[in-house]
Parts: structure tokens; C-alpha cells; sequence
């Protein structure tokens, strides 16, 4: 059976988890507490020397790390990743701005909220807000004539965004000026066999 090394409050790992779940893919949970350094214990660190979670422990022992890659892997060849290479090429696309244009400001922000804002957070605190607003602005044209992402279908890149897009409001980002992607919010929610951020 795979294991799953996660953080329950973690988006990265909740896309995984997710995908899992809609995939009708079983899998143990490990949970590892990020917050109390579990990550960096040598065991751990033996799994992704980078010290992140999630880590997608295969039946072999093989180790993948980094969220979007395990979602990668665990979409191919089903309806959840494209076969075509245009949409192949788009869903990587919205990947990579998950992961460079959105989640180091709406992750980062919830994130400092939760564990508590420092004199240099507070600094970087209203451009992380700005480009994290940016983001969501991006979303909210594309979804002004799209129901997803890619080829109007449902895939790993909807499931990428959702994951922080859905808890940006813990982070104090209001999604009320972005209808269309609160509309799209409700259409993953929607989506078969979906669970909430907390669920293992």
C-alpha cells in the first residue's frame, strides 16, 4: 500500500491526499508534525533530504517528493491528466504558477497568520498580500469564460490551486471581489469523492 508523509494543515499535501481520495487509491497516512521539526529528523530526511512534506512512500520504498510531481504521477493514465500534449504541456503550465506566482504568497501568508507574524514578516506582509491578490486576479480572468483550467475538464491543475485557493481567507485574503473563481470553488467541491483540507 502507498504511504503518505504529511502535515493535515498543509495544502501541498492536501492536493495529494485529495487526488488520492478521488482516485479511489488507498494509502496509510503518516502523519509528520512540521511544526515540531519532524521533518528534519534524520529518518525523515532520509525519505526527501529536503525536508518537506508531502512524501509519497511507494510499495517498493521508493520516495517522491515535491506535491505537484506525486500528483503527476498518480494522474497518469487516468482522467485526471490529459493524453493530448497541448493540454499536458497546459496543466504544467498552471503547475508551475501554482507554485511560483500563488503559493509563496496565499500558503506563506495563511501560514505566518497561523504561526505568528514576526518584525520581518510584518515587512514583507503587504507585498505578499499584493502579488498574492495578483494570483487570484489571473484565476478570476481565466474563469471568466472557463469552468477549469485546462480543456474544460476537471485535472491535477484544478486540484493544484484549489488546495490554498480554497483556505485564502485564513490568510486574509477576501475572495468576495472573484465570483467566477468562486464559482469554480464550488465546481471542485463538487467534484466526486472530494474531502475537506483536514481529512487523512
Amino acid at each position: 500500500m502507498l504511504r503518505l508523509h504529511d502535515y493535515l494543515r498543509s495544502g501541498n499535501g492536501y492536493k495529494v491526499r485529495l487526488l488520492l481520495h478521488q482516485l479511489e487509491i488507498p494509502f496509510e497516512l503518516v502523519p509528520v508534525d512540521i511544526e515540531k521539526g519532524e521533518s528534519r529528523t534524520p529518518e525523515f530526511l532520509r525519505r526527501n533530504p529536503n525536508g518537506r512534506i508531502p512524501v509519497l512512500e511507494l510499495e517498493d520504498g521508493t520516495c517522491l517528493a515535491e506535491s505537484n510531481a506525486i500528483q503527476w504521477y498518480l494522474a497518469e493514465g487516468t482522467p485526471m491528466l490529459p493524453e493530448a500534449r497541448l493540454p499536458r504541456a497546459q496543466v504544467l503550465q498552471w503547475l508551475f504558477f501554482e507554485q511560483y506566482s500563488h503559493e509563496p504568497y496565499i500558503a506563506v501568508v495563511r501560514h505566518w497568520l497561523h504561526t505568528g507574524l514576526t518584525p520581518e514578516r510584518e515587512r514583507q506582509l503587504p507585498e505578499k498580500r499584493e502579488r498574492g491578490e495578483a494570483a487570484l486576479a489571473v484565476m478570476e480572468r481565466h474563469f471568466a469564460t472557463r469552468a477549469f483550467f485546462v480543456a474544460e475538464r476537471y485535472s491535477i491543475a484544478d486540484i493544484a490551486l484549489y488546495a490554498y485557493t480554497h483556505v485564502a481567507h485564513e490568510g486574509g485574503f477576501d475572495l468576495a471581489a472573484f465570483p467566477a473563481l468562486r464559482r469554480w470553488l464550488a465546481r471542485v467541491r463538487a467534484e466526486p469523492h472530494h474531502v475537506p483540507i483536514t481529512q487523512g
